[in-house]
């Protein structure tokens, strides 16, 4: 099992809009994440110097992460929930080329 954290930033013009999608994910968007391998998945909210950021956790339990990311990328019912979604989001202007929520790494852990 691996740890996964990321972060990206949130249009406040679109905050609630964004926690209504959460409050009713699509059951199928669920079933994909779980598909994947994917578990204890949260996503949090946090105002920094008037930004708006939000901060995902989950935990891989697979052998492939890359084929299980495009498994769910070639989904078409998780691609139309990135689309409802991704208008809501604001990238890091420092990440990776093949991230869309930045990469963050671990600095510390406790079971």
């Amino acid at each position: 099992m691996t740890r996964h954290g990321s972060i990206i930033g949130l249009d406040p013009a679109r905050l609630e809009e964004y926690k209504d999608f959460h409050r009713a994910v699509w059951p199928e968007v669920l079933g994909m994440i779980r598909q994947c391998n994917i578990r204890n998945y949260s996503i949090y909210l946090r105002e920094l110097d008037g930004k708006l950021y939000l901060f995902s956790y989950f935990e891989y339990i697979g052998s492939d992460m890359a084929a299980d990311s495009a498994k769910m990328a070639a989904d078409p019912t998780t691609q139309r929930w990135w689309a409802l979604n991704k208008p809501c989001q604001i990238p890091l202007p420092d990440r990776k080329p093949d991230e869309w929520w930045a990469e963050a790494e671990e600095v510390f852990h406790l079971d």
